[in-house]
């Protein structure tokens, strides 16, 4: 990409619109796009990817303040004056704005509204501009029928389409298309997608795409760039970063994709989009890694990578467990069983890990050394980058937590459930009786039990499975762990029950936003919730790749 000429260059991009309050809609963005390229700008609605677009083709509204600069073949396009800019608007960069009903003129057919900029731009006669559009109309894939239509007469996608022609119908250097397939059916979807491509590769164009669909994004762009109230967060190769995201607002944009994850549950990323100008990240209260310093400091964009960058005061998604070269033999008599084989797994922030694989692979033991109640013969393990102090992990608060395969045996059935759920408060002293009572009647509401006394005093042994399955995880949750390992949790329970179960766990860990290995032999159960996969067999542990697109 380095020895391609460098077409466009955004720096330190600022845009203020004045309304009832000062918005900063764009801040210190900055963007190279070079010959042939093909980037995309991707964000939640709100976060400033049409004012980009408007940036670019210099439409930003003129009570806005915009500050830092655009230039184009190293020339500022904020110094152009009516002549150039008409010039630059269609022969260097072609133009296809989102909303095709209102972008087009409702009482000029479509022939008129392609051939306008034609007849600005270049003299020709009437048959040779004749020709450019029937030129152009085969080029999308529209017949010449709808020359004298009007846009209203048109479907979305045939409009989308004339947008598209009138774009290109220059010959730019670069096309610049704002969410190109938004309100559009599947099929007219694809074929946009289609046509988008093929112009690009034949026309040898470079190539912007502005969209909130990843799926489109990971189809028509080599890179991407992700952004968040206006700052760019991350921006890297667009297969790189949608396999393994940096970022933690972009792995919740990936994860809330239907289109790039269609084998999970959607789930959006939590909370709300708070205030526009904060002093420090303006994704913490959003973030599930986020620190003290997160929420007065600023990120800067840094490179982690030779083509990645990413503003995370953290660096990027941290690893909260590390495991290196574990080992674990059983003796057996005069036999010794290999239990797990050099083993290397971690776990980030924020993300569920599975380990699959059958009964007697290796599963069990390998995370019962992994929270520490089974003790290694080889190798090492760091939990927030320390070596694993069993105790503190787990006798302490925002530590990890252990939610067992039978619920039969974890909770003593001689216990009420609320002994049951405050036992590891009251045994490592970290609150009063009060205040464990406070925090059990949270966890049981949490868990989707009742908080009522009466249900609190009522004995474990007398609940169903599935009840009792909630308790074990709300006893887990009532020391706010930032890891929990979920061992075959659902293995014991009828399918009605587990899915409720495992909804759950799953509701549990986008809205607290702690890290979970969740251990199965179901492979496609894994698939669901999962974020990555290791898979076990004969104590051999390898990660899976989840292939999303």
């Amino acid at each position: 990409m380095g020895k391609a000429n460098k077409l466009l260059s955004i720096k330190n991009l600022n845009v203020t619109y004045k309304d009832s309050f000062d918005y900063t809609a764009l801040k210190d963005f900055c963007l190279d796009v070079y010959e042939k390229d093909s980037i995309g700008i991707v964000g939640e609605s709100g976060s400033g990817k049409t004012t980009v677009a408007m940036s670019l083709m210099r439409l930003i509204d003129s009570q806005a303040t915009t500050h830092g600069e655009i230039e184009y073949q190293s020339d500022s396009i904020m110094k152009y004056n009516d002549v150039k800019l008409s010039e630059y608007r269609g022969i260097q960069v072609g133009f296809c704005p989102q909303n095709s009903l209102e972008a087009l003129n409702p009482l000029m057919t479509i022939e008129e509204q392609i051939t306008e900029g034609i007849k600005r731009h270049f003299d020709y006669d009437s048959v040779t501009i004749k020709g450019k559009v029937e030129s152009l109309f085969e080029k999308v894939g529209l017949s010449n029928d709808f020359m004298k239509a009007y846009p209203h007469q048109l479907s979305g996608g045939m409009r989308q389409k004339v947008l598209i022609a009138v774009a290109i119908s220059l010959n730019p250097k670069i096309l610049l298309v704002d969410e190109p397939t938004s309100s559009l059916d599947i099929d007219s979807r694809i074929e946009i997608v289609n046509l988008l491509r093929l112009l690009k590769e034949e026309n040898e164009i470079a190539l912007i795409v502005i969209s909130h669909d990843m799926e489109v994004i990971a189809q028509l762009c080599d890179r991407c760039a992700l952004l968040y109230q206006g700052e760019l967060v991350e921006s890297g190769i667009t297969k790189e970063i949608f396999s393994y995201p940096e970022h933690p607002y972009t792995r919740g944009l990936i994860s809330a994709s239907l289109e790039v994850n269609p084998y999970q549950d959607l789930w959006g990323i939590p909370g709300e989009i708070g205030l526009h100008d904060v002093p420090g990240c303006s994704f913490y209260s959003r973030c599930t890694q986020r620190s003290t310093k997160c929420k007065f400091e600023k990120p800067k964009l840094l490179s982690i990578s030779s083509a990645r960058l990413v503003a995370c005061n953290r660096g990027g998604i941290v690893k909260v467990l590390k495991a290196k070269e574990l080992n674990k033999t059983y003796n057996m008599g005069k036999k010794k069983i290999n239990a797990c084989v050099n083993a290397n797994i971690e776990l980030r922030a924020g993300e569920i890990v599975s380990i699959v694989g059958p009964s007697g692979s290796g599963k069990t033991t390998l995370v019962s050394m992994l929270c520490g109640i089974l003790e290694k013969d080889k190798g090492e393990i760091e939990v927030f980058d320390e070596i694993l102090n069993t105790l503190n992990m787990h006798r302490s608060f925002h530590g990890m937590q252990m939610v067992f395969q039978d619920p039969y045996s974890s909770i003593n059935g001689d216990f009420t459930i609320e002994k049951a759920v405050s036992e590891p408060l009251i045994i490592n002293k970290l609150c009063s009786k009060d205040e464990s009572y406070i925090y059990v009647k949270k966890a049981l509401v949490d868990v989707g039990l009742s908080d009522e006394d009466c249900f609190l005093k009522t004995r474990t042994g007398s609940l169903s499975g599935g009840q009792r399955q909630r308790v074990a995880i709300a006893r887990a949750m009532v020391m706010k762990p930032k890891i929990l390992i979920a061992d075959e949790i659902s293995s014991m329970l009828d399918p009605s029950t587990k899915a409720n179960v495992l909804r759950l766990m799953k509701e549990l860990q986008n809205k607290n936003g702690f890290s979970m290995i969740y251990v199965t032999h179901d492979l496609q159960l894994a698939r669901k919730i999962s974020n990555r996969i290791y898979e076990v067999d004969a104590g051999q542990v390898n990660e899976k790749t989840i292939c999303f697109l």
